[in-house]
């Protein structure tokens, strides 16, 4: 089955870190991009409780589901990944719904893609920060945050939806969802691209 293996770390400043991607020698695959990803479960949280995951992703124009499972959190983060392009993920959402699952979190970002050829460097803007994950196998995760000045006391094994409850419980925000739209009405959080000029394709 395939395997995800994979570590994520907070971002300081994206400028910086997309310098040392370069220099490390990594090219950006898909620039920036809007991402908005919903979860499924059925009724009483069944895959919750399982510790699976169904997660159907807009990302640009592409729709993609995905279903992982068999999480283990030590050094890395490693799971069973199922994945799969869609062609409607609209259509995709009333059947899922129509077979008793309903969403159950939604969580939003902004993701710019890297790649050296052996593994993949995502770079997360999101509304509760900037994130990196980098994924691949374990030795090249370990050489490649050591390039990006990353140790491992600054590894981060958790999802998007713990990282929200983890944030929610710090902040005592009462925010449901993790898009920028529940966190803006909540706080005045705003969205990055009125942060950030708009950049030719190919840039970050």
């Amino acid at each position: 089955m395939p395997q995800e293996v994979e570590i994520k770390f907070r971002v300081a400043d994206l400028r910086a870190l997309a310098r040392k991607l370069r220099a490390a020698g990594f090219r950006l695959v898909t620039p920036r991009t809007h991402e908005m990803n919903t979860l499924y479960d059925l009724p009483g949280e069944i895959l919750r409780q399982r510790k699976e995951l169904l997660r159907l992703r807009k990302y640009g124009s592409t729709w993609t589901l995905t279903h992982k499972s068999g999480t283990t959190r030590a050094r890395h983060s490693s799971r069973v990944e199922l994945e799969t392009e869609v062609a409607d993920g609209k259509m995709l959402d009333l059947i899922l719904r129509a077979l008793g699952y309903a969403p159950s979190f939604r969580y939003e970002k902004f993701r710019a893609e890297w790649s050296d050829g052996k593994g993949q460097v995502v770079v997360d803007e999101t509304p509760i920060g900037n994130f990196c994950e980098i994924e691949g196998p374990s030795r090249w995760i370990d050489a490649t945050a050591t390039k990006l000045e990353v140790t491992p006391a600054d590894y981060i094994t958790k999802n998007y939806a713990t990282l929200f409850s983890d944030w929610k419980q710090e902040t005592h925000s009462s925010a449901e969802e993790m898009t920028f739209h529940d966190l803006k009405r909540e706080n005045g959080v705003r969205h990055p691209r009125s942060l950030v000029a708009p950049k030719p394709r190919g840039t970050f």
